[in-house]
């Protein structure tokens, strides 16, 4: 952790947050039944509330996105992200290269790898999670199901290993990150694959881009 010109340490730099965005014919495939038509733009709103909130966060310098779809890349640069293409090699290797340029955007801040799929995402969330990572080398934030990883995050100097997909919450124990789950974060263990998990989220409240879409949904046909 840097040092003041007292000796003290001090806060960390802000954070850039890196985001892994899918191309839309394969997105949300498992919401297909229930949004239909709308599936490719629910899956560009769930991405742009997830980047908006994390570039909303007091801890947050700057977000990375990568992907490979012009879509989603125009959207979430509107935003005010900084979009790389992706390598097209999986998951963890569209993450690693966003902790390379993330890396090369600014070298001494920690860099944390996020879901793109949290349309309910508090930026006062993030921040107690953000602000929990800062103890440790690397840290995580377990899915609502206990199963996969909606946040890893490491601090400067420490290399960046995501080990995201499927059972990723024991990967990332096993490879020594630190679990957190403080209490009051919800929202940024609330990552959205299904219709229920979307029912969730619409509980405790998602943003305006998902909002628009499923009021879009919820219309009837002509």
């Amino acid at each position: 952790m840097p040092r003041t010109h007292s000796g003290e340490i001090g806060p960390l730099p802000g954070w850039t947050i890196v985001v892994p965005v899918k191309t839309l014919i394969a997105a949300k495939t498992r919401l297909a039944a229930a949004a239909g038509p709308h599936r490719g733009a629910l899956a560009v709103a769930i991405a742009s509330d997830t980047v908006a909130a994390a570039l909303a966060c007091p801890r947050v310098a700057r977000v990375v996105v990568v992907t490979g779809d012009p879509v989603p890349a125009r959207a979430l640069a509107a935003l005010g992200a900084h979009v790389v293409p992706d390598p097209q090699a999986g998951l963890n290797a569209a993450l690693r290269s966003g902790g390379e340029e993330a890396l090369r955007l600014a070298p001494g801040a920690p860099v944390g790898a996020l879901q793109a799929d949290l349309p309910a995402l508090r930026p006062a969330e993030l921040d107690v999670a953000l602000a929990a990572a800062a103890d440790f080398d690397q840290a995580f934030v377990p899915d609502a199901a206990e199963v996969g990883t909606t946040f890893y995050g490491v601090r400067p100097g420490v290399a960046f290993r995501p080990r995201f997909g499927g059972e990723s919450r024991a990967r990332h124990l096993a490879a020594g990150a630190k679990e957190l789950a403080p209490d009051g974060i919800p929202t940024v263990r609330l990552d959205v694959d299904t219709p229920a998990d979307l029912a969730q989220a619409l509980a405790l409240g998602v943003g305006p881009h998902t909002r628009a879409v499923v009021n879009t949904m919820k219309e009837p046909s002509p």
